[in-house]
C-alpha cells in the first residue's frame, strides 16, 4: 500500500479526540478521521447521563482555552451541558463530517513495510492510516463487581455508566454498590424519590464542600466581558492546581492536604447527625490516596430515614437482595451498581488490541516493563502511536489542558515528520527510559506512597503498586510538551536522508 487511507486516525469521540481533531486542523494537518464507538459524540458526558450527573471541577476549567463558553448555568456545570458543548466544538471547528460513529475499533496493527496502521472494527472492516491518536479515555469501560450471585439477582440492575432512564425509581427498594465519584452524585438526587435506599460502602470518600452555585444571568453577561473569561478561568486553574496537582504529587514539600483534610472533617460533622454513621463516613486514610469529592448534599442524604449506610462485606446477591458477612439480606428491586471503571486492568489501556513494530503487543509489553510512555505520549517499539492519556501523562489537573499538552506534544511529532518527509516516528528507548525514572524519582513526595494509602482501595494503583501520573505541577507540562527535545524521536523513512 502507497497511500493509507488517512495521515491520522483519531480514536475515541469524546473530548480528547474533538479537541485532537481541531488542533490537528489549526496545525494544518486536516486529513484525518475521528472514530467513535458510540452513536454521539462527547465520551463520558455521551454515555454518563445518571440522575445528577454534573463536572467535578470548576466549568471555567473544564473547557478548551481555545472556546471558553460564557454560558454555563453553574460553577459545576450539570453533564446535559457538557454533552451541548462537545456537540457545539464538533459543529462550529468543522469535525463532524470527518467523524465516523457507530464504530468501535477492536485492533490496531502496524506495517512494518508501509510504516502504516490497519485498524480492524467490530463490523469486520478496516481503516488505515499513517499515525494513530489515541483518544479512548480510561473512564471508559464500566466495571462490575465480582460478586457471587450477582447474575442470579431478578430485579432491575443498572450501572451508573449506562443509566437506564426507562425505570422508575419511585416507591422501590434500592441497593447501590460503591460510594465513589457517581455514587456522590447519584445517592442525594435519588434518595427523594426512593422507598428505601441501601449504601453499602467499602471505603468512604473524602467530601468536600463544593464550591457550586447558579449563575444568574447577570453574571453569564459578566463573563462577556473583555477579560472576564481570562479572570475567570485564572483563578480556577489555581484552585483546581492547588486541589490535585499540589498537593497530590508535592505532599511532602508543600502539604497544602491538611488544610483540605480539616476542612473535609469540619464539613463532615456540620452535615451528618448520627455520631455513628458520622464515623462511617470518616476516611482513615489521606487526601489524595483515591479520588476525593465535592458535594454539598451526599454526606446530608445519610440523614433520611429512608437512607441506610451498610459497612459490612458484601458476601453475595440473591435473587431478591444483598447479603452481606453478617448474615442479614438487605431486600432490593433495583440494584444500582456504582461500581466506577476499568483503569489500569487489562484491555482497557487502550480498549483494543495494538501491535507494533516486529509483531510486540502494548500489553505485553507493559506488563513486562510496567505502565510507561513517554510524556504521557509515546511507547518505543509502537511508532506512529500516540496517546491522549498514556500512563504519566495526566497530572490531575483539568482533561482540557492534558488534551491541548498532549496535543502540542503529538503535533510537534507530525510536523517535523512532515518537514523532512519522514514516514515513522518512534521515540527512543534511552529518552523514554529518561523520563519514567525522572517520574519515579518523585514519587518520593506524592501522597500516593504514604503509609495510609494502602488501606484507600483507590484505582489510582496499577497491579505494580505504581500510580502511573505526571508527577508535575501543569505549567512544567506545558512548557516540556511545547519545548522537548524533537531528536527524543527517531524520524524515518524513505525520504529521509
Amino acid at each position: 500500500m502507497t497511500h493509507p487511507d488517512h495521515q491520522v486516525a483519531i480514536i475515541g469521540g469524546g473530548f480528547s479526540g474533538i479537541g485532537a481533531a481541531i488542533l490537528l486542523d489549526r496545525a494544518g494537518i486536516d486529513d484525518y478521521l475521528m472514530i467513535e464507538e458510540g452513536d454521539g459524540v462527547g465520551g463520558a458526558w455521551h454515555w454518563n447521563t445518571y440522575p445528577g450527573v454534573a463536572v467535578d471541577i470548576p466549568s471555567f476549567s473544564y473547557q478548551f482555552s481555545f472556546e471558553q463558553m460564557a454560558g454555563w448555568s453553574r460553577v459545576y456545570a450539570p453533564g446535559k451541558e457538557l454533552k451541548s458543548y462537545a456537540e457545539h466544538c464538533v459543529e462550529k471547528y468543522d469535525v463532524r463530517r470527518r467523524t465516523r460513529l457507530n464504530t468501535r475499533i477492536v485492533s490496531a496493527t502496524f506495517d512494518d513495510e508501509g510504516d502504516f496502521w490497519t485498524l480492524g472494527t467490530a463490523d469486520g472492516d478496516s481503516i488505515t492510516a499513517r499515525h494513530v491518536v489515541g483518544a479512548t479515555g480510561v473512564l471508559t469501560q464500566p466495571k462490575k463487581p465480582e460478586i457471587e450471585g450477582i447474575t442470579d439477582f431478578a430485579g432491575t440492575v443498572i450501572h451508573t455508566a449506562r443509566w437506564d432512564h426507562g425505570v422508575d425509581l419511585s416507591g422501590k427498594r434500592v441497593a447501590i454498590i460503591g460510594t465513589g465519584a457517581s455514587a456522590v452524585q447519584v445517592i442525594p438526587s435519588i434518595a427523594r424519590k426512593v422507598d428505601h435506599l441501601t449504601v453499602f460502602q467499602r471505603t468512604p470518600i473524602w467530601c468536600l464542600p463544593k464550591p457550586d452555585r447558579r449563575l444568574p444571568g447577570p453574571a453569564r453577561l459578566a463573563l462577556r466581558l473583555p477579560g472576564a473569561k481570562a479572570v475567570t478561568r485564572v483563578a480556577s486553574q489555581t484552585f483546581v492546581e492547588l486541589t490535585f496537582p499540589i498537593a497530590a504529587h508535592f505532599h511532602n514539600l508543600l502539604p497544602v492536604a491538611g488544610v483540605g483534610e480539616r476542612l473535609g472533617h469540619t464539613h463532615l460533622r456540620m452535615a451528618v447527625r448520627d455520631p455513628e454513621v458520622r464515623e462511617k463516613l470518616t476516611p482513615k486514610y489521606a487526601l489524595g490516596c483515591k479520588r476525593p469529592s465535592f458535594s454539598n448534599d451526599y454526606l446530608q442524604a445519610f440523614n433520611r430515614s429512608n437512607v441506610h449506610l451498610e459497612t459490612e462485606s458484601i458476601e453475595r446477591i440473591t435473587a431478591t437482595g444483598v447479603v452481606t458477612s453478617d448474615g442479614v439480606e438487605h431486600d432490593a428491586d433495583v440494584l444500582i451498581l456504582a461500581t466506577g471503571f476499568k483503569v489500569f486492568e487489562k484491555g482497557n489501556m487502550p480498549a483494543f488490541t495494538v501491535t507494533g513494530a516486529g509483531g510486540v503487543d502494548l500489553e505485553d509489553w507493559w506488563g513486562e516493563h510496567r505502565f510507561q510512555a513517554y510524556q504521557g505520549v509515546s511507547v518505543p517499539g509502537f511508532p506512529n502511536f500516540f496517546a491522549i492519556l498514556g500512563p504519566y501523562g495526566y497530572n490531575g489537573s483539568s482533561y482540557f489542558n492534558l488534551i491541548e499538552t498532549q496535543m502540542a506534544h503529538i503535533v510537534r511529532c507530525l510536523r517535523r515528520a512532515e518537514k523532512v518527509g519522514a514516514t515513522r516516528v518512534e521515540v527512543t528507548p534511552e529518552a523514554n527510559t529518561r523520563y519514567f525514572e525522572r517520574m519515579l524519582g518523585r514519587r518520593r513526595h506524592q501522597v500516593f506512597f504514604q503509609p495510609s494509602c494502602s488501606t484507600a482501595n483507590s484505582y489510582y494503583f496499577d497491579v505494580n503498586g505504581d500510580v502511573p501520573f505526571r508527577a508535575s505541577p501543569t505549567l512544567e507540562t506545558m512548557w516540556t510538551s511545547s519545548r522537548f527535545d524533537l531528536d527524543d524521536y527517531t524520524f524515518a523513512g524513505a525520504a529521509v536522508s
